[in-house]
């Protein structure tokens, strides 16, 4: 398979693309046109956002198979034309999520306790004490709007700063421990802080505008580390002077190209833009939220797993007589009466790394990658278990789900529910002839990293 590289990544991307047995060509300079001129000749194409990929583009894409794209939107594709014909869209939200959680929790943090502008004072020989003294993120109540990998990295850490977190989502059912969905009424009337975690489409065109404003009951900050086309940058100066908002944090701006690179092009500065350039109660950064040197590992590894897993594994799989059953131990759960102190006693007394889940143990597999299995401990009244009684339960790591779950109900083994897939893999439930309920688990053990 030829795949063409025309914007630069982690160099894991392309040595790992080549190791699967791809062929790698670059590109990072044509034009646009010159590349049409040539995509014919490739079944893949890998980019950020050098250009828009558009029909005329596809058009030409005679071979093209997948278009890998080395974040989270696929904005710059024309996504329903592409599936039209039948071309894989490939992204990783998951490769830079951890970093705009914590990016965006760290704008806030800064933004409520001055830091930027006591740095500042601090350097042109100012010691204001009482003039900086902050406030804490401790009783609050934040807001996130688009509960996906980015709203849920954020709420994961929020999770130690004892604040209530809301979210509101077109989607049904995606809350989870950290987060409570509820109505984006109920958003508006209780949130202090809100953070925009929403992907660039019609719905959240300039979402954030005097009317959505308007609406909150109460003054709130205001984070965005989605697109900058959510907010109406001119709506959002007004609150800020009418203390509607009482602050901002803004790591995308409406202004920005499709690349991200650039701002603009002469010193002709927007009127609103000018405001928050100069405001004490504005965060900016330059659309980096997700841009961290962990990130950039994680993104590229994250499209050659997919690729591989789209077209490759098959192959493999067809290539193998025998179907694998369980290839290793995913996990050890079972029912605790305190799971978070036993936590803290695993942590002190056996050096365990825990988190919120429990602890997990890498490892690497025959093909020497790495893998992982989980320990963790659950609640006594925890459902998770069920219809098992017992408290424990064991997960095992597979192969093909999908297809070990066929075999095992022709087998006349007890299924348990329905196949549930995540970011980090596949899950499947057994019983078995003991009544101990097993997961199944078909990982993707990058997800972690």
């Amino acid at each position: 398979m030829k795949v063409l590289l025309i914007d630069t990544n982690h160099p894991i991307l392309q040595s790992g693309l080549e190791k699967l047995g791809c062929i790698c060509d670059e590109d990072y300079t044509s034009s646009k046109k010159q590349i049409e001129d040539k995509i014919q000749n490739y079944q893949g194409i890998v980019i950020r956002s050098r250009f828009k990929i558009d029909k005329q583009f596809l058009d030409k894409a005679t071979n093209l198979k997948f278009i890998a794209r080395v974040g989270a939107g696929l904005e710059s594709i024309d996504v329903n034309y592409a599936e039209i014909k039948g071309i894989h869209l490939i992204s990783a939200p998951e490769g830079n999520r951890n970093a705009v959680g914590e990016h965006a929790l760290g704008m806030i943090l800064s933004l409520f306790n001055n830091l930027k502008k006591a740095d500042l004072e601090i350097r042109s020989g100012k010691w204001l004490r009482e003039a900086n003294r902050g406030i804490e993120l401790e009783g609050k109540t934040v807001g996130i709007i688009g509960y996906g990998n980015m709203g849920k990295a954020f709420a994961k850490k929020l999770k130690g700063f004892d604040v209530e977190v809301i979210c509101y989502d077109i989607k049904d059912s995606v809350e989870d421990e950290n987060c409570k969905q509820v109505t984006l009424q109920e958003v508006q009337e209780k949130a202090d802080v809100l953070s925009i975690h929403t992907p660039f489409n019609k719905l959240s065109y300039k979402m954030v505008n005097t009317n959505f404003i308007a609406n909150f009951k109460k003054p709130f900050y205001l984070i965005n580390t989605a697109r900058g086309s959510a907010v109406a940058t001119d709506d959002l100066v007004d609150a800020l002077k009418s203390k509607k908002v009482l602050g901002a944090c803004l790591d995308v701006l409406e202004y920005e190209k499709l690349s991200f690179e650039n701002l603009f092009e002469n010193d002709n500065l927007p009127e609103a833009f000018n405001y928050l350039i100069n405001a004490e109660n504005v965060l900016l950064s330059p659309h980096i939220a997700g841009w961290t040197v962990e990130s950039n590992i994680k993104l590229a590894q994250t499209i050659v797993n997919k690729v591989e897993r789209i077209f490759f594994l098959k192959e493999k799989e067809l290539a193998v007589k025998e179907l694998k059953r369980v290839t290793g131990i995913g996990g050890l759960f079972f029912k605790a009466e305190n799971p978070a102190e036993l936590k803290e006693w695993y942590k002190k007394h056996l050096g365990f790394k825990t988190d919120d889940w429990g602890t997990t143990f890498w490892w690497k597999d025959s093909n020497n990658n790495l893998a992982s299995t989980q320990w963790s401990p659950f609640k006594n009244d925890t459902p998770y278990f069920s219809p098992s009684t017992k408290n424990f339960m064991f997960n095992y790591r597979v192969d093909n789900l999908n297809e070990l779950l066929k075999k095992l109900k022709e087998e006349g083994v007890s299924i348990v529910g329905e196949i549930e897939e995540y970011n980090y893999g596949k899950f499947g439930w057994i019983l078995d002839p003991e009544g101990n309920k097993i997961e199944l688990w078909e990982p993707i053990d990058s997800s972690f990293l």
